[in-house]
C-alpha cells in the first residue's frame, strides 16, 4: 500500500450504488477511493467508530451569492411573484465584491455540511478563488459546476447578460448556461442557450414550473406574474403568452441541450412528467424546504421517480432557505414525505445530483470516485436503524 494511502473502517458504510456494508473498510488517499471491501479491516485501519460513512453530499442547485443573508427574504407563504420582486430589489444592492464574499462564505458553509459538489447559479462577474483547482486542493472545498445566469425581457438586457455569461464560461470548460426562467428569459434567448449547450457540451440549468402563476403567464399572459413584471417596469406584451402547452415546448427545447437540469418542477402535471421521462439527458432538481417556504401543494417527486426521471436535491439559496445544509433537505423529506424510501432520498442527495451535474465521480463510495466523505453518528444494528438516525443526526466531513 502506498504511503499516501490510508484505510478507514466504521460501523456502517453506505456506498449508494451498492448494498449497505456493516463493518468493512475503504482504502483511499486525499484524491480518490481505491478499494471498498466487506471483509474484516486490516490492523492498520483507522476506526471511525459508531458512524455511518456516506459519500460527500451533492447540492445540485443553489445561488451562493445570497449566502450572506441571515434569513429568507419575505415571510413563509409569500407568492413567488411577490418574492421575485423583493429579490430583485435586494440584488440591486449587491456589488461584485459583496457577491464574491457571499460566494466564499457559502462555499465554507457547504464544506462544513459535508457537501462535496455544488451546482451554483452565478451572476457574472464573480469568481470562486477560494477553491483553487481540484487537483491542487483536493477535497478541501466542494467542487462547483457554475451556471452563468442569462435573463432579461428587453433585448439590451438579455444581450448584456449573454456577454457576461460568455466571459464567465471562458474560465472553466465545465461551467454551463442558465437561462433563468420562462418569466424572465425570452424564448429566443432560451433557444440561444440551448444551442450553445448542444454545440459546446456544456450543461444547462433552468428554473421551470415553479408555480401555477408561471403557467398562467405563459398560457394566458395574465395573472400575478404579469402584474409583478409590470410593477417592476419590465413587462413586454410581445413576449407573452406563449401557447396552450408552454411547458411541453420548453421540455422539448431543453432536451436539445447537452445536459439539462429542470430546477424546482413544482407544477408539472402527468403529461409533462412523461415528456421529461422520454429524455435521458434531462433531470429534475427538487428543493424541498424552499418548496415548503412557498407553501406549494405536494411536490410530484413521487410521480417523477416512478416515471424514471432522475431527481436530485438542492437547497436553493438562503433567500428562500434558512441554511445551505443539504442534509436539512433529506431530513425534511424523511419527516414530511414518508412515501419516499430513505434509500431513494439518500440517492437524490448524492449519486443522482452527481449524475445530473455530469460528475459521476462524486456522490458514491466506489473505486475511482472522489474521496470526500461524510460520517453520521449511529449505533444502529440494522439499516433501518441507520435510516432512523438520519432523522436526528447530521453528517460531518470525514477527517482527511
Amino acid at each position: 500500500m502506498s504511503d499516501t494511502h490510508r484505510v478507514i473502517t466504521a460501523r456502517w458504510i453506505l456506498p449508494v450504488d451498492g448494498e449497505p456494508i456493516q463493518g468493512g473498510w475503504i482504502r483511499l488517499d486525499d484524491h480518490q477511493i481505491f478499494e471498498v471491501q466487506t471483509s474484516k479491516p486490516p490492523t492498520a485501519a483507522i476506526d471511525l467508530g459508531d458512524v455511518a460513512v456516506l459519500p460527500g453530499l451533492v447540492n445540485a442547485h443553489t445561488h451562493l451569492e445570497f449566502s450572506d443573508l441571515s434569513q429568507p427574504i419575505g415571510e413563509p407563504g409569500i407568492t413567488l411573484p411577490q418574492w421575485i420582486s423583493m429579490v430583485v430589489r435586494q440584488r440591486g444592492d449587491s456589488d461584485v465584491d459583496r457577491r464574491n464574499r457571499s460566494i466564499a462564505d457559502g462555499i465554507q458553509q457547504s464544506a462544513a455540511a459535508s457537501v462535496a459538489l455544488i451546482g451554483d447559479i452565478a451572476t457574472p462577474p464573480c469568481h470562486y478563488d477560494l477553491l483553487g483547482s481540484e487537483e491542487s486542493n483536493p477535497n478541501a472545498m466542494p467542487a462547483i459546476v457554475s451556471f452563468a445566469e442569462v435573463l432579461g425581457l428587453s433585448r439590451p438586457r438579455s444581450d448584456a447578460r449573454w456577454k457576461a455569461a460568455q466571459d464567465h464560461l471562458a474560465c472553466d470548460d465545465g461551467f454551463g448556461y442558465s437561462p433563468h426562467a420562462p418569466y424572465s428569459t425570452p424564448r429566443e434567448m432560451i433557444t440561444r442557450c440551448v444551442d450553445a449547450s448542444a454545440k459546446s457540451g456544456r450543461p444547462l440549468a433552468m428554473h421551470v414550473a415553479e408555480s401555477p402563476a408561471e403557467r398562467e403567464l405563459l398560457t394566458a399572459g395574465t395573472g400575478p406574474f404579469a402584474d409583478a413584471l409590470a410593477a417592476m417596469g419590465v413587462w413586454n406584451a410581445d413576449l407573452f403568452p406563449w401557447d396552450d402547452r408552454p411547458l411541453e415546448w420548453l421540455i422539448d427545447e431543453l432536451s436539445r441541450s447537452s445536459r439539462g437540469l429542470l430546477v424546482h418542477a413544482n407544477d408539472f402535471g402527468d403529461r409533462e412528467i412523461q415528456r421529461i421521462a422520454q429524455h435521458s439527458n434531462l433531470s429534475v432538481v427538487y428543493c424541498p424546504r424552499t418548496h415548503a417556504f412557498f407553501d406549494y401543494p405536494p411536490h410530484p417527486v413521487d410521480r417523477l421517480l416512478q416515471a424514471g426521471v432522475l431527481v436530485a436535491l438542492g437547497t436553493d439559496s438562503r433567500a428562500s432557505n434558512p441554511d445551505l445544509n443539504l442534509w436539512g433537505e433529506v431530513q425534511h423529506l424523511l419527516r414530511h414525505r414518508t412515501d419516499l424510501p430513505p434509500a431513494d432520498v439518500l440517492r437524490m442527495a448524492t449519486a443522482s445530483g452527481a449524475d445530473a451535474l455530469g460528475r459521476p465521480d462524486y456522490g458514491r463510495i466506489q473505486p475511482g470516485c472522489r474521496s470526500i466523505l461524510g460520517m453520521l453518528p449511529t449505533n444502529a444494528k440494522s439499516i433501518d436503524g441507520v435510516y432512523e438516525s438520519f432523522r436526528s443526526e447530521f453528517p460531518i466531513p470525514v477527517p482527511r
